[in-house]
This record gives structure tokens, C-alpha cells and sequence, in this order.
């Protein structure tokens, strides 16, 4: 039997609401969870270089733990496994009186399980640094936290840009699994779309074609902000 091909239906009502919808939801969980992937990551990566063994200890067990254990696993534990862990006031507050619990959930697991690969990064930028620059810093009076912050963090991000452009290309393409918590996001609209017309050729190609340029947008958006803070020592071997 021949598949009957009907492009028009992605630009009829209501399905190209559900496709902005979709990507809006995308765009929303993706941008907040990288947000809170290169917060939480970069605490854990300064963590995990301090001369300490302890701190070093805990900030390794953070990243086996949230790197390890496959996102969607992690989504169904923070979903549906922590709140029953809680108190009860506070599990009925994330089951029903949270606005989206299912949103703000995705958001959580997808920031944490990145945050771990975005540690990785950032401690290995710390690492690479030379640590003439480290002792410089001590002799110059700057303590533990002003050495980081004014000297090995800017460096190390410098030099882990291009795998955190990586990371962030991933991140856009983990957001898909928050569907099967709840949230229609663009994967989840364009199968909304496929069950309700039988159209899923067109409805699966529009999401393609989404990704696609999303991917594209910030690769040239990172490859551009590289360029632009590169050291000076790297920018010909970057060329």
C-alpha cells in the first residue's frame, strides 16, 4: 500500500501549535538544565582538584553516581521513587502541589546527570593548567578561592570549551526523554501529531529538521564564543 504524503499538515491547526509547543518545552528544559549542569559541575570539578583527599573523594562519587546510572533510570527514580522517600508533606507538595512536577523533574535529572560530564571538563581544565600559575597565585598573596576564580577557572574553561560545546549539543538531544514522564516536548508533540493524523513520516521529519538546526545554531554559537576567548598560545593550533 502507498504511504499518502501530506506536508500541508504540519503548517494546519492545531499541530503547528503542537510543534512550537514542543519546541518551546524543548528549549526551556535544555537551556535551564545546562544552566544548572554548569553550576553544579563546575562546583563538583573545583571540588575535585583541591588538595584534600576527602573533598577529592566525594566529588569522584558524584560523578560515578550521575554519570553512570542511565538518565531515564534517573528520571523514573526522581519522579516517581523520591517523592516516596520524603516526608509525606513534602512528596504530596512534589506530587501535587508542584506546578509541572514533570517538567521541573526533567529539568533536575537532566541538569545532574550532565553536571557530572561538565566536572569531568572542568577538572581536567584545572589540571592543565600549569601549576607555575597556581604558585604564582599563592606567592602572590590570592587565596584558595580567588586562585581559582581569578586565575585556573578562566583558563580551564577556555581550554574545555570545545568538549562543553559537545556536551551541550547533548543536552538538546537528552530533552527527548522527558517524554516518557509526561512532557510533551518536541518529540513527544510530533508523536501526538503521528497518532492523531497517521502522518508520521511528516511529523517525525519536522522534529529532524528542528534538531538539526538547533545543532547547528550552537555549534556556530560556541565555535564563534571559542574564537573569540582563546588563548593566545592556542588560537593556531585551534585554527
Amino acid at each position: 500500500m502507498n504511504y499518502s504524503w501530506n506536508w500541508s499538515i504540519l503548517i494546519q491547526p492545531p499541530y503547528l501549535g503542537w510543534l512550537a509547543s514542543g519546541l518551546e518545552l524543548t528549549l526551556v528544559i535544555s537551556i535551564s538544565a545546562w544552566i544548572l549542569a554548569l553550576i553544579a559541575g563546575t562546583l563538583v570539578g573545583v571540588v575535585g582538584t583541591l588538595p584534600h583527599r576527602i573533598p577529592r573523594m566525594l566529588a569522584a562519587t558524584y560523578v560515578d553516581m550521575f554519570r553512570n546510572i542511565p538518565l531515564l533510570l534517573q528520571l523514573f527514580l526522581w519522579f516517581f521513587v523520591v517523592p516516596e522517600l520524603l516526608p509525606s508533606r513534602w512528596g504530596f507538595w512534589l506530587k501535587r502541589d508542584l506546578p509541572f512536577p514533570e517538567l521541573w523533574t526533567s529539568m533536575l535529572a537532566l541538569g545532574l546527570f550532565t553536571s557530572a560530564r561538565v566536572a569531568v571538563q572542568v577538572g581536567s581544565g584545572i589540571t592543565a593548567v600549569s601549576s607555575g600559575q597556581r604558585m604564582a597565585a599563592v606567592a602572590s598573596g590570592m587565596s584558595p578561592a580567588q586562585t581559582y576564580r581569578l586565575v585556573l577557572l578562566p583558563q580551564a574553561f577556555r581550554i574545555v570549551l570545545p568538549p562543553l560545546t559537545s556536551d551541550f549539543l547533548t543536552v538538546f538531544k537528552n530533552s527527548a526523554l522527558a517524554l516518557t514522564i509526561g512532557v510533551f516536548e518536541l518529540t513527544a508533540q510530533s508523536r501526538q501529531i503521528e497518532s492523531f493524523t497517521f502522518q508520521g513520516f511528516e511529523a517525525f521529519t519536522a522534529a529532524t529538521i528542528v534538531y538539526l538546526v538547533i545543532a547547528l545554531l550552537v555549534t556556530f554559537f560556541m565555535r564563534t564564543l571559542e574564537r573569540r576567548v582563546a588563548l593566545p598560545d592556542t588560537m593556531g593550533a585551534a585554527s
